[in-house]
């Protein structure tokens, strides 16, 4: 039996890490689409679009797999941000119960204790040292065009942790 960690980033604009034993590592942005909203006034919102989601995990026996998920943005203020997290956040459950993948939670305090330096603060701070950090451990991503690498550094951190 071979481990293997995905970690998800929280929302339709997060990443999405794969890391394992004796397997190439991957860095994925999280797979949307388009779709008109569910009011009155003509606007789009974006979505997990979860067949594609489940085609980055078809080649992988799902005995294997853990996927750690970020718990996402709930901020009263931010409430457009906040709904948009929630509703990917429930699209990704629904898919992994299905697919019958093993999953948990994580707080973004907790890998990032571990993996980015002390004594970072402020969201546009904590993206950079994730792109740098990122970058670093995983050489192979620094052409991905996102503005940080939370996903595979939680599925790393998962790794170095055996959860």
């Amino acid at each position: 039996m071979s481990k293997i960690y995905i970690g998800i980033d929280n929302g339709t604009t997060g990443t999405i890490g794969i890391v394992g034993d004796d397997i190439e590592s991957k860095l994925y942005i999280v797979p949307t689409r388009k779709e008109q909203n569910y009011q009155k006034t003509a606007k789009n919102i974006s979505r997990l679009d979860y067949a594609k989601f489940l085609e980055l995990v078809k080649d992988y026996d799902k005995k294997d797999i853990t996927a750690i998920l970020e718990r996402p943005l709930n901020n009263p203020t931010r409430y457009n941000s906040t709904m948009t997290a929630m509703r990917c956040f429930e699209a990704e459950l629904i898919v992994l119960e299905m697919s019958g993948i093993r999953f948990m939670f994580i707080d973004s305090k907790e890998w990032q204790k571990e993996l980015l330096p002390k004594g970072i603060s402020g969201s546009e701070e904590l993206k950079k040292a994730s792109l740098d950090i990122g970058n670093r451990l995983f050489p192979q991503f620094k052409d991905v065009k996102h503005k940080d690498r939370d996903g595979i550094l939680i599925a790393e951190y998962a790794r170095r942790k055996n959860l």
